[in-house]
């Protein structure tokens, strides 16, 4: 039993009372959604969703399903990151979606090899100055794509107090149209190899994985993540504070529309091609991922630890509905409790902590 301790001005400390951390309860969800579907895969098609039940295969997991589970989310999880930082702040990022579909596109043209089969490319955007280019070159021009979007997302809500909710929309939808433009709504592929290999294999686990290490370093350590924080618990007292909270908010923006173009890369690369309605509803998927994570809708609380959790949380139930071999539909309604059930509870932590 904990003793409560003394302070300055007899103030009281009870060690028992200090709040876990939020990343620990999401973490504890995960394990509970985990073992619901061991057992119901047990109950409902004899077989385990997690352990390894075959003779002819060594080891003692799953290590098929669980590489699925990390694939199916590595891509919208690299948004997510972006998302996350986003809403920290304070607000709201719906073009990511549509920023994937132009970026991709964009990307491809780029990315392009002359020759296939021997033959002049049928899908080629541009002349021969754009094929077989170094793989940086289109990574980087589709990446230009994003940060360009990014300004004006932050421009518009830093500059002109639009809310982000808004400004983020009219992007969406103008990325889209842009997206559609850029060829006609034709799609465009045959790629080099340097270009099919980012998405590759664990590639983008890797991608998302290394970006995830960073950006929770820079969150938790850096000026960059303590303003971030700051900005979303009092943006008023930040800006008296002398922090330059226009400035911060508009690289915050620049940031999640790159890494949405970056993962535009991945997935056009793991497809081996880039169609205009790429990304259609990633940007709610990377949204749903941070709020389950414990990213609070209000800004100034969350990590992202909190959302790499979040995006292993999407990846199990999109893998067990599977497993059990439940229809698609499913899969929505439960993601949709869940993100409901989640802001619910951040509602609930809110006023604990006013009360207190």
């Amino acid at each position: 039993m904990s003793t409560p301790t003394h302070g300055l001005g007899g103030l009281k400390y009870d060690p028992s009372k200090k709040a876990r951390p939020p990343e620990l309860n999401v973490f504890i969800a995960f394990v509970i959604i985990v073992v619901a579907f061991e057992l119901l895969g047990r109950i409902m098609v004899g077989d385990s969703f997690l352990f390894n039940t075959r003779e002819n295969v060594e080891g003692m997991f799953n290590t098929a399903r669980l590489s699925i589970i990390i694939l199916q989310v590595a891509t919208v999880g690299i948004i997510a990151l972006g998302v996350t930082q986003v809403i920290i702040t304070g607000g709201i990022d719906l073009s990511s979606g549509s920023i994937v579909g132009a970026s991709a596109m964009v990307a491809m043209s780029f990315a392009q090899t002359a020759l296939v089969n021997g033959n002049p490319n049928p899908k080629a955007i541009f002349g021969d100055w754009a094929m077989d280019l170094p793989v940086i070159l289109p990574v980087l021009i589709g990446m230009t794509v994003g940060v360009l979007a990014g300004l004006i997302n932050g421009a518009l809500i830093a500059y002109t107090k639009i809310p982000p909710f808004i400004a983020t929309l009219g992007m969406m939808v103008s990325a889209r149209g842009f997206a559609r433009w850029w060829s006609n709504g034709n799609p465009i592929s045959f790629p080099t190899e340097g270009y099919n290999a980012i998405g590759r294999g664990m590639n983008p686990v890797i991608i998302f994985v290394g970006l995830a290490v960073l950006f929770h370093l820079l969150m938790t350590y850096t000026k960059y993540g303590k303003h971030s924080y700051a900005i979303g618990s009092n943006e008023q007292a930040t800006r008296m504070s002398g922090i330059n909270v226009d400035r911060h908010k508009v690289l915050v923006y620049v940031i999640a529309s790159a890494l949405a173009s970056l993962a535009a890369v991945v997935v056009s690369s793991k497809g081996q091609t880039a169609q205009a309605n790429m990304g259609v509803m990633y940007e709610l998927d990377a949204i749903a991922m941070a709020v389950i994570g414990g990213v609070s809708l209000q800004g100034g609380r969350g990590s992202i630890l909190g959302t790499v959790i979040g995006a292993l949380i999407f990846g199990v139930i999109i893998s067990g509905f599977t497993f059990l071999k439940l229809d698609a539909y499913y899969q929505e309604m439960v993601k949709g409790a869940i993100i409901v059930g989640a802001v619910v509870l951040d509602q609930y932590r809110q006023q604990g902590r006013a009360r207190a």
